[in-house]
């Protein structure tokens, strides 16, 4: 197996991983990167079957378990009702019961409110070079979430604040520092949700925080820290990864000349530059794959990113070609903890950059757009842009 060391920090690795990936990619469908200590898939065959296969999950394997310092408990005890962290059963009543109120009609009855959004948003750039991040990017997800589940989107600073304190706690940049400020949002999120539920039980709304409390799987209804745990992940999921996406595809499409928004144009977006490079797996029996043996315990990364663009799978796999054959791409997982966020965030995108490109055509950089040092995530630090008409 190819071995290859590569700190996911480094600065050139940050503007640009995808020659790392496809390096890596030379020497199979798996590899081993020595600065994570683990086996990861490089290839899209790889990624997408060992996402499915569930001789892998989520959750630690007891025996891989590490004792949780006192100091960040208030942070680990969110994330032990995660259903991201969670496998059968617990995963699949938790599922169950939010998809039970995520559903499609909710979300295609958000539309209109979406593009209204992004039509007042864009009357409110300021003259002259306009962050499409801070002034755009970020608040479309942040106030569509909040809206869905019924959370005063006034509070959305806060909401913020909390959630990218969360947020980078996965992140290669990790530090004591981070760590502290995640234990406290961590509180803070906390009392702000059990707040809000306890808020919305006596005052019910046409919300999904509503619905939420009220499902119910075979006499069952979600607890509530099970309640806490999933409002903050949805708060969390339904904004981090779409600022990512909707400012990598601003970028793109700038660089593309602006052509036109549509459903082919957002996926061929996600494929190219999508908001998660790596998603782990533990490995819970013995198995053959791809020409290696994983053994019980073994973490696995699946490399979405580097899946998107296998020359395997797609051809000319760094172009950029809405509407191109080949598989679906890994941007939003696969098995069962593909994003349970996916429609929600293909309208936003859909609907966001196909607003922002029909009212500023034209629209280009201001300055060199630079990411941001956030592995696995990956997103801009900012996107300075000029409106040049509209």
């Amino acid at each position: 197996m190819l071995r290859l060391s590569q700190s996911p920090t480094d600065p050139a690795f940050v503007a640009d991983p995808y020659p790392f990936y496809d390096r890596a990619r030379e020497g199979g469908d798996l590899f081993y990167w020595e600065d994570y200590g683990r086996i990861c898939a490089v290839s899209h065959r790889a990624v997408t079957a060992l996402l499915k296969d569930r001789r892998l999950g989520r959750e630690v394997p007891a025996e891989q378990a590490t004792e949780i310092p006192p100091r960040l408990q208030p942070f680990y005890d969110i994330e032990a009702h995660s259903m991201l962290e969670l496998e059968p059963p617990r995963h699949t009543r938790l599922r169950g019961l939010v998809l039970r109120a995520f559903t499609s009609r909710r979300i295609a009855g958000m539309e209109t409110e979406i593009e209204a959004l992004c039509h007042r948003l864009i009357d409110d750039f300021p003259e002259g070079p306009v962050d499409l991040l801070d002034a755009y990017a970020r608040p479309i997800p942040i106030v569509v979430i909040c809206r869905l589940l019924g959370v005063p989107e006034e509070r959305a600073e806060d909401l913020l604040a909390w959630s990218n304190a969360m947020v980078a706690m996965y992140q290669a940049r990790r530090t004591p520092q981070i760590e502290e400020a995640a234990v406290a949002a961590s509180r803070d999120f906390r009392a702000f949700v059990v707040e809000t539920i306890e808020a919305r039980r006596s005052r019910p709304g046409p919300d999904l925080l509503t619905d939420l409390i009220a499902a119910e799987s075979e006499g069952a209804k979600l607890t509530t820290d099970e309640l806490v745990t999933t409002v903050i992940l949805l708060l969390n999921a339904g904004h981090e990864a779409t600022v990512h996406s909707m400012g990598n595809a601003a970028k793109l499409l700038m660089e593309q000349g602006n052509p036109p928004v549509d459903e082919v144009t957002v996926e061929e977006c996600l494929r190219l530059d999508p908001p998660l490079h790596l998603f782990d797996r533990w490995v819970y029996e013995e198995m053959e794959a791809f020409g290696q043996t994983l053994r019980r315990g073994d973490r696995v990364a699946c490399l979405l990113a580097a899946a998107n663009r296998d020359p395997a799978a797609y051809e000319d796999p760094a172009a950029f070609r809405p509407g191109r054959t080949g598989p679906q791409g890994a941007s939003f997982g696969g098995g069962i903890h593909f994003c349970v966020g996916a429609p929600l965030a293909r309208l936003e995108l859909l609907i966001g950059l196909r607003v922002l490109f029909e009212r500023l055509p034209g629209l280009q950089p201001s300055e060199p757009p630079q990411y941001a040092d956030v592995y696995h995530f990956r997103g801009l630090t900012r996107l300075m842009a000029q409106r040049t008409s509209g």
